[in-house]
């Protein structure tokens, strides 16, 4: 049985797109094959990586994929997720049969405050990208 590719897009690849990729991988890695990517991709955000370890799962790797780059080498998806308004506009049309979703959730590498206060508002970033993956999961099972 061949998996659904599901592919996570934000601006930079580096945050929301690895949290999104890490839950679909770890909760359905049996019926989906999650990948993340970015417009502009960047390293894994440190505060992202650190919210996800506290939870036991790992999102650092060498480096991000580029989304157009993905694109140009033929890659096809089952669905496409979005999860910021830049990667929304600019997201290419992939080939196939592809189902666009968005999810538009803040970005954890751009939040105010101490670091006390950035590091619980990327946790209820992490949680609110953990639901819409389960309420993903609940309408393909």
């Amino acid at each position: 049985m061949s998996k659904d590719k599901v592919l996570f897009l934000c601006a930079h690849g580096n945050a929301r797109g690895p949290m999104a990729e890490a839950f679909l991988n770890e909760m359905a890695g049996d019926r989906f094959e999650a990948q993340s990517a970015g417009l502009e991709p960047a390293a894994i955000d440190p505060l992202a990586a650190a919210v996800m370890d506290e939870i036991g799962l790992d999102i650092r790797r060498e480096q991000t994929h580029n989304v157009f780059d993905l694109y140009r080498q033929g890659h096809l998806y089952a669905y496409v997720i979005t999860l910021c308004t830049e990667s929304e506009k600019r997201c290419p049309m992939f080939p196939g049969i592809t189902h666009r979703l968005h999810w538009p959730v803040g970005d954890p590498a751009d939040l105010p405050g101490s670091p006390e206060e950035q590091k619980a508002a990327a946790r209820h970033i992490r949680d609110q990208i953990k639901k819409d993956v389960q309420g993903f999961l609940a309408e393909h099972s």
